[in-house]
């Protein structure tokens, strides 16, 4: 066999680990990487195996692979351009071999070298609110500007805004799945995935064929939190898969980071929870960059804008009835009912006025007739 198919033998080897790898390679006594060191992996002994924690079905596929299933996992390897980087290649990120239970094998279209990157995990719900989904975007784009690279689950919500914001800037990103390179979750993804891969990476553990399920994405969160340097829960509910990530990156030692959110918002209780627990509170991008103590400039994070003056963080001058329903509106999503309810003002005029203020980029309005105050206008 030469190193190729060695490598898919031992992505087809289901649920075999780097360390369990390499510390069969050590047994075997293989000083070398690559070619020769895999070959010694075949023909292990199944005590040898089943020490390690090795379950029957990958020691015995590792005995008598299916030599045509090898072939055409190959043939689609070299169709789709997806590189192979198992736990002996210098390839093979570092940080993600520390955090433990890291795959054997990595499936990557785009560039490998960005597995070795600093990143930053965003990650969050699958239905953001407004605010929410534009905190996530605005944050991978200042962090991918700082230079950081940042690494998410490629789900609709909060991990799509976050790859988006980091394309938008120009920035690196990598989308981990839960599922086969060539069964790309959610389907609606897949364009994203697509331009993910020319400008970052698209990283899976899962050999070809595999569909997404509920078991893999646990996994996939693990491949997250160890391959960054920190986790971001943008907005997350109190039984989040988030929330998994952001314990698989506290168990590592790596900093969790949290936005807070209204008390009245259910997908901020999880964030909340996670900085009752001591995830580090977060209002801005430099709020990470400081805790990760990594060097940047400002004018690289925010490039073209000014620094902010304390002239230039004063809200409009605005008629009494807009500050009414500004303070009426407060920090959280209200309806036209709510604000006729506080502000005691006719339904018709509130309507009106809000419609101006919306036209003005003063609030913004939202799917079911909820308005918004951005969070550059509140004071």
């Amino acid at each position: 066999m030469d190193l190729p198919e060695l490598q898919l033998l031992l992505g087809r080897a289901v649920g075999l680990r780097a360390s369990q790898l390499l510390t069969l390679l050590a047994r075997a006594g293989s000083r070398q990487q690559g070619l020769a060191a895999l070959e010694s992996v075949i023909g292990a002994s199944p005590d040898a195996l089943a020490e390690l924690g090795i379950g029957a079905g990958a020691s015995r596929w590792l005995h008598a692979p299916d030599l045509r299933l090898l072939e055409s996992d190959r043939a689609w390897s070299a169709r789709r351009s997806v590189h192979l980087v198992d736990a002996t290649s210098p390839a093979y990120p570092a940080r993600l071999a520390q955090a433990g239970a890291a795959p054997a094998l990595l499936y990557v279209q785009g560039d490998p070298a960005c597995l070795a990157s600093a990143q930053l995990a965003i990650v969050g719900t699958r239905q953001p609110s407004t605010p929410g989904r534009s905190n996530a975007a605005q944050f991978a784009a200042g962090l991918a500007r700082a230079g950081l690279t940042v690494t998410s689950g490629l789900a609709i919500g909060i991990d799509s805004a976050g790859h988006e914001g980091a394309l938008a800037a120009s920035g690196l990103t990598i989308a981990v799945l839960g599922s086969a390179l060539d069964q790309v979750y959610p389907a609606q993804s897949r364009e994203l995935a697509a331009r993910i891969a020319a400008q970052g990476a698209v990283v899976s553990q899962f050999p070809p064929g595999t569909p997404p399920c509920r078991a893999h994405f646990p996994q996939r969160n693990r491949i997250i939190s160890g391959l960054a340097l920190g986790t971001l829960v943008v907005e997350a509910t109190a039984g989040s898969g988030s929330l998994i990530t952001a314990r698989l990156a506290a168990k590592a030692r790596r900093p969790v980071f949290a936005i807070p959110g209204s008390i009245h918002n259910p997908m901020a209780r999880g964030c909340h929870a996670l900085i009752r627990a001591g995830a580090r509170l977060v209002e801005s991008v430099d709020d990470i960059l400081q805790e990760l103590n990594y060097a940047h400039n400002y004018q690289q994070i925010m490039p073209g804008l000014p620094l902010r003056t304390p002239a230039m963080l004063q809200a409009p001058r605005l008629d009494k009835v807009s500050e009414i329903l500004l303070d009426a509106i407060g920090f959280e999503p209200a309806s036209v009912d709510a604000l006729v309810e506080r502000t005691g003002l006719p339904s018709q005029s509130v309507a009106s006025k809000l419609l101006i203020l919306e036209l003005e980029g003063v609030v913004e309005s939202q799917a079911g007739g909820w308005y918004v105050c951005p969070q550059a206008r509140r004071r």
